[in-house]
């Protein structure tokens, strides 16, 4: 199934149904008056999150979402039947926008979370409701209402816990596969990912968390070099930034401090709120550095590099310092959690941790 995080729709929610003007007229009973009864709401547009939908590939031909009208009222005081409501299911993680104001509508972030996206149009009144002492005959009703219609923007962004960010071929996909269940495309070439991965890392039987893999970046995403910035909607929800930097020896010419400072400035041109998330740096292929230079070749990146956060140093291939790896961001992530519930520290305070190289 192709990976679809973007799509266009219209919806259109039901018109209500009109009102009646009917007068009763049965035998015996002259002057019957007034029976007309109220047209049926119309039907509403509504959105609900499905954690068994991972893309928006369903909405790439379905466009067009329009929900059932009201019945219109009948005499006898017989009222229309309302319109059905007509259930659109995305996937966790959708975000809706206006299209025509740019205002965000509705962002389902847990499974089975609800919006209506078009509300149904009222029902018309029936002669009924117009009758008075001095007027016995009314002959006055009301048509329904037109149901709402919005054109809209879907963009999926994944839900995880921790984001991968680095050039093709820094070793996420390996990583990603060395940490957890998933079994993204993993080969010697640049970018063998082409759409967003989520692997689920299980530190023991209570504790995990959820990590997101993404297509590698390269310098000029912004103006749209490799595949520019448009799986980096998928890193916004995140709550901890893994930078992968290949620190092998390479035969191909290129600077690994420039490239991460690159990465870090694509960043920033996309999003300076993902850009200000916590990031550590993680230094990837170590074991194709030999084994008395390791210490040497890391101190020399993180020092060029003028880094000064938490760095680890990894072997995504033969799994060389990834327990600690995924131990250490367990903690961070647990402690996070307790931090932001308790009342007595300020909103969004980010508790300090320092782990450091375990290789």
């Amino acid at each position: 199934m192709k990976f679809i995080d973007e799509a266009k729709i219209e919806v259109i929610a039901g018109k209500g149904g009109d009102g009646s003007a009917s007068f009763r007229r049965e035998k015996n009973i002259p002057h019957g008056g007034p029976d007309g009864g109220d047209g049926g709401r119309g039907g509403s547009v509504i959105a609900v999150a499905d954690r068994n939908i991972n893309t928006l590939v369903e909405f790439r031909f379905a466009r067009v979402f329009k929900a059932q009208k009201g019945e219109n009222g009948r005499g006898a005081q017989c009222y229309g039947k309302g319109g059905e409501d007509l259930i659109v299911r995305v996937p966790v993680g959708t975000v809706f926008t206006d299209m025509n104001s740019g205002e965000v509508v509705a962002d389902l972030a847990a499974d089975g979370q609800t919006v209506c996206l078009a509300k149904g149009g009222r029902g018309g009144l029936g002669n009924l409701h117009f009758k008075s002492s001095t007027n016995r005959a009314p002959r006055q009703h009301t048509l329904g209402e037109p149901g709402e219609e919005w054109e809209l923007a879907l963009e999926l962004k994944v839900l995880a816990d921790v984001g991968l960010l680095g050039m093709p071929n820094a070793g996420k996909s390996t990583f990603i596969r060395a940490v957890s269940a998933a079994r993204p495309k993993v080969a010697d070439y640049p970018f063998t990912t082409l759409a967003p991965n989520l692997g689920v890392v299980r530190v023991d039987s209570e504790r995990s968390f959820v990590i997101a893999d993404i297509p590698g970046l390269i310098e000029g995403a912004a103006e749209g070099a490799g595949l520019g910035h448009q799986f980096l909607r998928h890193l916004q929800r995140t709550r901890l930034l893994l930078h992968l930097v290949d620190i092998s020896p390479r035969w191909e010419a290129g600077d690994p401090v420039h490239e991460a400072r690159a990465i870090v400035e694509e960043l920033r041109k996309y999003d300076q709120q993902l850009y200000d998330k916590p990031r550590w740096l993680v230094l990837n292929k170590i074991d194709m550095v030999d084994e008395t230079e390791r210490e040497a070749v890391v101190a020399k990146f993180v020092a060029d590099y003028e880094w000064t956060g938490p760095v680890f140093a990894i072997s995504a291939l033969d799994g060389s310092g990834c327990v600690a790896l995924t131990y250490a961001v367990m903690d961070y992530l647990g402690t996070q959690s307790a931090v932001i519930l308790e009342e007595d520290k300020p909103a969004g305070e980010v508790p300090s941790t320092e782990p450091h190289a375990t290789d």
